[in-house]
């Protein structure tokens, strides 16, 4: 376990900086936190102008503090944060929580005193969380820096979140539901302990079984995704992301100072890392505690009994749309359902009791439930009634729920008459939700973590090695321009053996004629010129040219129309290439992305693209299987496979192009933006041929 997060948790003794006798303070609510959870360590309140608070010794100056002391909480203003934090690491505290704010969260004068803060404590050898922070909080030591009200039950969830309020939201939405946690961790702005150093802190703790994050910025996206990526094959990892779409990255930026990368890209990135990514808070939580309470499913199918068809039908609803199906009730189990039930109730499924049901009916139905071998997943519902004992029902739930091996998930639809029963099931851990169509996404999430320790290791695809020599001259001929057309950035594609349809660049009338006679007619004609970048749109692009003296006309047209369609464009001549053979047209590319680096791309190409965004990502590098399923997942893959009849594509040389532009982009980061588009694929054992291609530099 990394030692130097560890007194963030347990330390021996704790010192709070600014600490007040105010009880309106945050500072005043921190000293009582930690004096009122069990924390058996040292509390030493500074405050120069206080003798005790909270019946704790105060002491003037952090220097004053007697050991033990590990751990440094700081609430005093940004104004005097350098003189603090150098006088904390004089006195040899290498931890510190800084609850303060007034710093990048503001804007750049507030960032130069996070970058001056960061240095310094660099110096000592100091680990920071914060600041712009609430602090942290380990349930079972009581260890509870934070100026929450409130500490939530003990159990299985670690919950990293770099927004404290959530934090606060978040411990008095489940507070009284006694789902349980281990940890809390509100890390600010991150100035240096960030999400993926907590990740790695909660990988090794024995007490934590999943890990829950809400985030607004990573870090360091590379980073991240190695470690999840190790830590996901140990314990289920929940992710949360805030600022999705612009409004909400603005609203980021404001907030924490973080700059929001693209949303596609971390998608991309939690998948192919291992990550389960939510959307919403309460499937965050909902999620986290079934997979620290549940097994994962086996299967798919779902059997559910229930007092209200209602809401068994909404349940069934949310399974369907999450992956999940009903299961088949066998014959016996059904006859065997008749025999206590009421003579009314339906015994297919859902099994259906009728509103007036007893504990002792559901006791029956979940028993025979079990003991039917084409049921993975149980689920109890029920709708509170004036008639029913809604707590002997909960406690018979329970009692499945300890001789179970299968997935049980519940529904209590209700609240006011409810709260004693939902707190029994938590607290046996047996998942309890207020609606029923809340499981559906739970179960899809539980089955994909039961795939991601399906996965193989991550191994990177294979591509092949770069023609040197061929790059250094692509390089050369691209200069210090940054938008590069499909000239230049074909000599980059040709370095790295991505084949381009056979052609040249001709600067004349007649270095045209003389590049189609090498060729063979019929050719296509394309403007390269600096400024142009969409050809098609400007009219650029002469096809099936059949013979010499069409392709003088077209050459001489095509210059004469762009000089007049675009009359600023600095026009070097134009591309003559082969006629390609019909074939699917794809698009693949890449994007530098701010946090994760180069974000690939795959889905149906030509000139339809932007109207179909039959599109796909992942983040590089690669392996096998990513390049695979992002092909999988769109609908050109499902063209390329054969589709009504259609011929298999060349599924490997498609492959080997996405590979060999992953290691292009990897190799390249002074490239921004590259695309092929179309890329044509053809039958298997045809290969594929780059048609267009353009790219943007950094």
């Amino acid at each position: 376990m990394p030692s130097s997060l560890a007194p963030f948790f347990n330390a021996k003794g704790v010192a709070v900086l600014g600490a007040s006798t105010n009880p309106k303070k945050l500072s005043y609510g921190i000293l009582e936190n930690l004096l009122i959870n069990g924390y058996k360590g040292e509390v030493f309140p500074v405050n120069p102008n206080a003798v005790e608070i909270l019946g704790k010794k105060a002491y003037p100056t952090i220097a004053d503090v007697p050991d033990p002391v590990e751990l440094a909480v700081v609430v005093l203003p940004v104004t005097i944060i350098m003189e603090t934090m150098r006088a904390i690491g004089e006195r040899g505290i290498k931890t510190v929580v800084i609850i303060t704010g007034g710093f990048k969260e503001l804007g750049p004068e507030g960032a130069e005193i996070e970058k001056s803060v960061k240095k310094l404590a660099r110096d000592y050898g100091m680990r920071v969380v914060g600041p712009n922070c609430v602090g942290t909080m380990d349930v079972r030591t009581g260890l509870n820096n934070t100026f929450i009200k409130g500490v939530p039950q003990a159990g299985p969830i670690a919950f990293i979140s770099q927004s404290g309020a959530i934090c606060g939201g978040v411990i008095d939405l489940i507070i009284n539901s006694k789902i349980g946690f281990s940890h809390m961790a509100s890390l600010g702005n991150m100035m240096d302990v960030n999400e993926t150093d907590m990740l790695e802190y909660f990988a090794q703790d024995e007490d934590v079984q999943v890990i829950a994050i809400y985030s607004e910025g990573i870090a360091d996206g590379r980073k991240f995704m190695n470690v999840a990526r190790e830590v996901s094959k140990k314990k289920p990892i929940v992710f949360l992301k805030a600022g999705k779409n612009d409004a909400g990255a603005k609203a980021v930026s404001s907030h924490t100072g973080s700059l929001a990368g693209s949303y596609a890209a971390y998608q991309a990135a939690m998948r192919q890392a291992g990550v389960i990514e939510v959307q919403t808070i309460n499937e965050l939580f909902s999620l986290a505690w079934a997979l620290g309470s549940q097994p994962l499913p086996k299967g798919k199918r779902v059997a559910m009994t229930t007092n209200a068809g209602g809401a068994a039908a909404l349940a069934a609803d949310s399974f369907d749309f999450n992956g999940f199906m009903l299961a088949e009730i066998a014959p016996e189990i059904q006859t065997r359902l008749r025999e206590k039930l009421n003579p009314s109730a339906q015994v297919s499924n859902p099994v259906d009791m009728l509103g007036s049901v007893s504990p002792e009916d559901y006791l029956w139905s979940l028993e025979n439930l079990d003991d039917d071998e084409g049921v993975d997943v149980l689920m109890p519902i029920l709708v509170p009634q004036a008639l029913v004992n809604t707590p002997g029902v909960a406690n018979s739930w329970v009692e499945i729920g300890k001789k179970t091996e299968k997935t049980i998930l519940t529904c209590l639809m209700g609240e006011r008459s409810t709260c004693e029963s939902e707190q029994m099931l938590n607290l046996n851990k047996v998942p309890v939700f207020k609606f029923p169509d809340q499981a559906g996404p739970v179960l899809k999430g539980m089955w994909e973590y039961k795939e991601v320790l399906e996965r193989e290791v991550f191994t990177e695809a294979e591509s092949q090695a770069v023609n040197q020599s061929a790059l250094d001259k692509a390089k050369e001929a691209v200069g210090e321009r940054k938008v590069i057309g499909e000239y230049e950035s074909r000599l980059l594609l040709d370095a790295y053996g991505i084949p381009s349809v056979p052609g040249g660049l001709a600067k004349s009338v007649d270095e045209a004629l003389a590049l189609a006679e090498e060729i063979g007619y019929p050719v296509v004609l394309k403007i390269v010129a600096e400024g142009v970048l969409h050809k098609s749109d400007a009219g650029g692009i002469v096809l099936n040219i059949q013979n010499q003296e069409k392709l003088r006309v077209a050459f001489e047209k095509l210059i004469r129309r762009i000089e007049t369609n675009e009359p600023s464009a600095e026009i070097v001549g134009a591309m003559v290439e082969k006629m390609a053979v019909s074939g699917v047209e794809v698009i693949v590319g890449m994007r530098r992305d701010a946090t994760f680096g180069p974000l690939m791309m795959f889905g149906m190409g030509g000139t339809m693209v932007e109207l179909m965004k039959d599109i796909q990502f992942r983040v590089a590098p690669l392996s096998n299987a990513d390049i695979e399923s992002m092909v999988a997942e769109t609908m050109a893959g499902k063209l390329l496979n054969g589709y009504r009849g259609a011929p298999i594509a060349d599924f490997k040389a498609l492959y080997g192009v996405i590979a060999q532009l992953s290691h292009l982009a990897l190799e390249n980061p002074e490239i921004h933006e590259i695309e092929i588009n179309p890329l044509i694929v053809y039958p298997q054992g045809d290969g594929v041929l780059a048609i267009d291609s353009r790219m943007i530099l950094a």
